[in-house]
């Protein structure tokens, strides 16, 4: 293995890790030796995950977190330092998205879920690990942004934002933390073959036209996904922070073609 991308040693902590891209994440650092965190709000679908991880030579556990309850994630924080002492890579994967429609009809109670689970969360969660990543100079945080958050629409717009607003919130993380060797970045996916966008994938004719508009003619998949979450979590990736890497297969230098 290139040690540009060697996770030997390292703690990751992976949300959302049971399914998807999430659950990609999490295998591949584990292949590259990173001892993994596999989370998501069922330990059971957890469990599966850490399983197929330790069946292949790695070092998996399991800790079971809603993302929009706060002390769910301070058990999170405490289970992962009890167990091995240390985070080193925190991926904030995991999001909501319970409405699907134009702004205009967009109940309160589905606006706070997004903004609970894809904004608050992120930073609650940040601020729980960033200060013992500080102490030894050293540490990543990579969030799960989307290719949505650069452009409009008409039934995605608050989620869209909510993207939007966690890329703005990796660069200020990364350069409030900067000057102690912590590097936060985010990744963009475009349309990813996930449970979590089936109904954008299972759709024909918008499956059509968002592939034949992207450079490469198809949609991701989450191991694709994966492999930049590696180089921005290994010492490849060492001099990259506050940026949005677009994953997205060309999507958005494309021309849209006509309705």
């Amino acid at each position: 293995m290139s040690s540009s991308f060697d996770l030997s040693g390292k703690v990751a902590v992976v949300t959302g890790s049971s399914k998807g891209i999430g659950r990609a994440i999490a295998e591949r650092m584990a292949e590259h030796g990173a001892r993994v965190v596999v989370s998501s709000r069922k330990a059971e679908a957890c469990e599966e995950v850490a399983a197929g991880i330790r069946a292949r030579g790695g070092e998996a556990m399991v800790q079971a977190c809603h993302i929009g309850r706060r002390r769910d994630l301070e058990g999170l924080v405490e289970a992962t330092l009890a167990r091995w002492g240390r985070i080193d890579v925190l991926v904030c994967n995991a999001a909501a998205n319970p409405y699907y429609g134009p702004l205009a009809k967009m109940p309160d109670e589905a606006m706070d879920k997004v903004l609970e689970n894809n904004v608050k969360s992120v930073v609650w969660l940040s601020n729980l690990v960033l200060p013992q990543m500080a102490e030894r100079r050293d540490g990543v945080i990579i969030i799960i942004s989307s290719v949505g958050s650069f452009t409009g629409s008409d039934v995605l717009g608050f989620y869209n934002m909510s993207k939007a607003a966690e890329q703005s919130l990796a660069r200020s993380l990364a350069y409030e933390w900067g000057a102690h060797n912590i590097r936060v970045n985010c990744i963009a996916p475009g349309l990813i073959r996930t449970d979590f966008s089936r109904a954008l994938w299972e759709n024909d004719k918008l499956l059509a036209k968002r592939t034949a508009s992207s450079a490469l003619k198809r949609i991701g998949e989450p191991d694709e996904i994966a492999g930049a979450a590696v180089m921005l979590a290994a010492p490849a990736g060492a001099f990259i922070t506050g940026q949005t890497i677009l994953v997205d297969g060309g999507r958005l230098i494309g021309v849209l073609p006509p309705d």
